[in-house]
């Protein structure tokens, strides 16, 4: 069984960074799709950005220009960079993993979440 952990969060000024980092371990076949997302009280969850195995990179709009990810196909770890912060970026945010198990079949897989709070 795959496990999919985050960490990196916590609290920024507006303008400031912080950088999410995801890992997927365990019992891990072949890894598909990594993301991000994330959830705003009352709101929907949101993609933020995702990467395929072969690094093709999708970005939400809303962080276009100011969020990087970068992911790591050898060591199975997916980063988040979050640059040019703004109060509306507050969110929980989860990581998701498209993995293959023993079969063959692909499976989702999600972390707990980070909390990101812009505040100043």
């Amino acid at each position: 069984q795959a496990q999919v952990e985050e960490s990196g969060g916590g609290l920024a000024q507006p303008g400031g960074s912080l950088t999410l980092f995801c890992v997927v371990t365990g019992n891990v076949g072949r890894v598909h799709s990594m993301g991000w997302y994330r959830q705003a009280p009352g709101q929907q969850r949101e993609l933020v950005a995702s990467a395929t195995e072969n690094n093709e990179l999708n970005y939400g709009d809303s962080v276009k220009g100011r969020f990087i990810i970068v992911r790591d196909n050898a060591d199975n770890i997916l980063e988040l960079q979050l640059n040019s912060l703004k109060p509306e970026d507050t969110a929980v945010y989860y990581c998701k993993g498209v993995i293959s198990n023993d079969y063959g079949v692909n499976l989702v897989y999600w972390g707990q979440g980070t909390q990101v709070t812009v505040s100043s």
